[in-house]
């Protein structure tokens, strides 16, 4: 198997797969993400359609005319479409004329039918040529569709409610125009000329196994992950303002023992480590990925050394750990909260002040004897 046919699979089970988690998972289930469900698995089968041609290997039965179904080159860009006049919540998502958008389509899949049912080779000549006719008029209309349905939703673009929505909109759009013009335009190219085609199907066959790759990362798991930091941002905020207040454990674990004598100064009652306590249970500095012991001694007026020196004395804990011990309080009062059910954990852990995933799950681990997810399992 070449590197290209191997990226191909990939390409095809991933786009397959993506599909039904974003049809199945709560976490990412809405009206317009459905349709962006349907185009990848839609782009799945186009691209397994397209390595069918290149290898000349199609099936002699009927899984070429299912194929053709669900990858009819018209298809893709209607439910790219409707993912976007949904994402922006345009009134014409509920339209009834959306429905025409799919006539090309079904057109393309009925000719499809009758073609695969019907032996037109030994049917009178009449009926032969008006079948002709109307393949080469579907075949027409698809090749004018595309571009025009790809432009139209290029419109709805500026409908997007923030900077972030519309960036994301705008190079899903790009990229899904750039394939699909590009498949036009060889066709097109190949109606004229006499050269072999089958590097420029190639580059369209890469190009959508990129587009499948690229969905699944920045489209689904980094925009929604930002989304949804935006979001846990936004309540978090109502817990600073008190209209939402978590039940946050903020007791530190008993001083370390030690037969060494303690200074006097180190207890609880030190008005410094009081001051830190109040920063972290009222002004949740934790929540900073960036907080370090420099800028709580520059909060406190005292030295970074003596930030150390005074939480370990008095917790047993070293300052990352102590700062941690907030922050996984934090992700399991949200953990327990309904507000957060359909937010990711890492989106969680990330609001929650932990500057990445393995950072979070190692601290969580340690502080709880739990996953992340395995106690969200344990509270649902």
């Amino acid at each position: 198997m070449s590197l290209l046919s191997a990226l191909f699979g990939i390409a095809i089970f991933q786009g397959l797969v993506l599909g039904v988690i974003i049809l199945r998972s709560p976490i990412f289930r809405s009206d317009a993400n459905k349709y962006l469900a349907y185009a990848v698995m839609g782009l799945s089968f186009a691209l397994l359609s397209l390595a069918y041609e290149l290898t000349e290997d199609y099936p002699e039965d009927f899984l070429p005319f299912i194929i053709d179904i669900f990858s009819s080159g018209a298809l893709f860009p209607v439910l790219v479409l409707l993912f976007i006049v949904n994402q922006v919540d345009h009134p014409i998502r509920r339209s009834g004329k959306r429905w025409w958008w799919f006539l090309p389509h079904f057109s393309s899949v009925a000719l499809s039918g009758l073609n695969a049912i019907v032996d037109f080779a030994s049917a009178p000549l009449i009926v032969k040529v008006l079948f002709d006719a109307a393949e080469v008029s579907v075949f027409l209309l698809i090749l004018v569709f595309i571009p025009g349905i790809l432009l139209y939703g290029y419109s709805f673009l500026k409908y997007a409610d923030s900077s972030r929505e519309k960036r994301w909109l705008t190079q899903l759009w790009f990229w899904v125009f750039a394939i699909m013009a590009s498949w036009v335009s060889s066709i097109v190219f190949a109606m004229f000329s006499y050269i072999n085609m089958a590097w420029m199907l190639r580059t369209i066959a890469l190009g959508a196994s990129f587009l499948i790759h690229w969905i699944t990362y920045a489209g689904i798991f980094k925009f929604k992950l930002s989304k949804d930091q935006e979001e846990i941002r936004a309540l978090i905020s109502k817990w600073k303002s008190g209209s939402l207040q978590p039940a946050l454990s903020t007791s530190s674990p008993p001083p370390r023992q030690s037969e060494e004598k303690q200074e006097p100064s180190f207890t609880e009652e030190n008005d410094y480590f009081r001051r830190l306590e109040t920063l972290c249970a009222n002004e949740r500095i934790y929540l900073d990925p960036s907080l370090d012991r420099a800028k709580v001694a520059e909060m406190l007026g005292i030295s970074p050394g003596y930030v150390s020196q005074l939480v370990n004395s008095i917790t047993g804990d070293n300052f990352s750990t102590y700062i941690n011990r907030y922050r996984v309080e934090a992700v399991k009062a949200m953990i327990a909260s309904a507000e957060f059910d359909n937010y990711s954990l890492l989106a969680i852990g990330l609001e929650s002040g932990f500057s990445s995933k393995t950072t979070f799950h190692t601290a969580f681990k340690k502080m709880t004897g739990m996953t992340p997810n395995g106690y969200r399992k344990a509270h649902s």
